[in-house]
């Protein structure tokens, strides 16, 4: 076989180098869509939960697929906790996604303020604290096991914050006056019936279930912020997807405000589709009976009421869970206003 030039064979690789930079280029720059080639993916996070019921059912619905058009291929992902979610937003595997107050400063922090900005709020409460019954009183809970979905997550700061509050420590290593056991939410079912557990400070629809496995409330967490109102589920989208995509952004608002109408006029309807929804996911649907138990404790709102997002972010300061960090920022209400004004409802003050 005959051999090429010293000289040709530098330049071969010189264009092989250059081949692979490019190639690394367009990786970074996004998918095909973002080149012209084809529809616009948008890839959608969010939790099979109660508390993302908007999410839940706009997907199971279509409405999101509807709003979104044609144009637009919606692909949707799954998680049981924000730090994970957010992973898939810093990775790049995630445009937008419904998550916790707390994932969601976290967020903003850790990118300096560049990653994610807020563009509706979802949904309100929904969070209680959960232990066996004979606790009767936040000093009984020295030396027990508490869970949390997942180590600085909005439920995990929560959690951490009262119990301060209360004089007990926790440490993020599992010490302290009270064991915070971070665990997935379908775990904690099977542990708290157990008795690994004795509590656990979770979102619905766990609540519910804890509480039909024999547990009680000891901390409906509604009582502690002011008018009973807490932001529970934000809806973000990566500020690269934003610049590069204010459309869809603001498709994606028009579903969320569209999901939101869906799930506070067809109550009935849209606990029958998180059941299936969840179903679909996890191979056994969500007992609808459970879903109206939990039902009248949440409060499915576009304002993403930015006061308590404040609030949690000094909570979780105080747990030394984060840092603090100024959200100058961190929303952009403006496709969020422009839906509602345009459907004659009252728009969200700018933060």
């Amino acid at each position: 076989m005959r051999r090429l030039p010293f000289r040709r064979l530098v330049s071969l690789a010189t264009l092989a180098v250059i081949g692979v930079a490019t190639a690394g280029t367009t990786a970074a720059c996004g998918d095909d869509s973002e080149a012209g080639s084809g529809p616009v993916s948008l890839r959608l996070g969010y939790f099979p939960n109660i508390t993302h019921a908007p999410a839940v059912v706009g997907v199971e619905k279509g409405i999101f697929a509807q709003r979104l058009g044609t144009d637009v291929k919606l692909e949707t992902k799954t998680f049981n906790a924000g730090p994970a979610a957010i992973e898939a937003v810093f990775s790049g595997a995630l445009d937008a996604t419904y998550i916790g107050p707390n994932p969601t400063v976290n967020a903003f922090s850790k990118s300096k303020g560049e990653a994610v900005r807020v563009i509706s709020g979802a949904a309100s409460g929904g969070v209680a604290l959960v232990v066996k019954p004979e606790i009767t009183s936040v000093e009984q809970l020295r030396g027990k096991k508490v869970a949390t979905p997942q180590l600085g997550n909005t439920q995990d700061v929560a959690l951490r914050y009262w119990l301060k509050e209360k004089g007990l420590k926790t440490t993020k290593e599992g010490g302290g006056d009270v064991t915070v056991v971070p665990q997935e939410n379908a775990q904690t079912v099977e542990t708290f019936g157990s008795g690994a557990i004795d509590g656990a400070w979770v979102p619905e629809p766990f609540v519910s279930r804890l509480v039909n496995a024999g547990g009680k409330v000891l901390v409906d967490e509604r009582d502690l912020w002011p008018d009973r109102k807490f932001v529970i589920t934000n809806l973000i989208v990566s500020t690269r997807f934003l610049k590069a995509h204010p459309d869809v952004v603001k498709k994606l608002v028009e579903g969320q405000v569209a999901a939101n109408e869906f799930v506070n006029t067809r109550p009935d309807e849209s606990q029958q589709a998180i059941s299936e929804h969840i179903g679909k996911i996890t191979g056994k649907p969500l007992d609808v009976k459970l879903i109206k138990q939990a039902w009248p404790t949440l409060e499915f709102t576009n304002d993403p009421i930015a006061s308590s997002l404040k609030t949690g972010l000094d909570h979780a300061v105080a747990v030394e869970l984060t840092q603090p960090t100024s959200l100058d920022g961190l929303y952009d209400l403006r496709y969020l206003n422009e839906v509602l004004k345009t459907q004659g409802k009252t728009e969200v003050a700018q933060p």
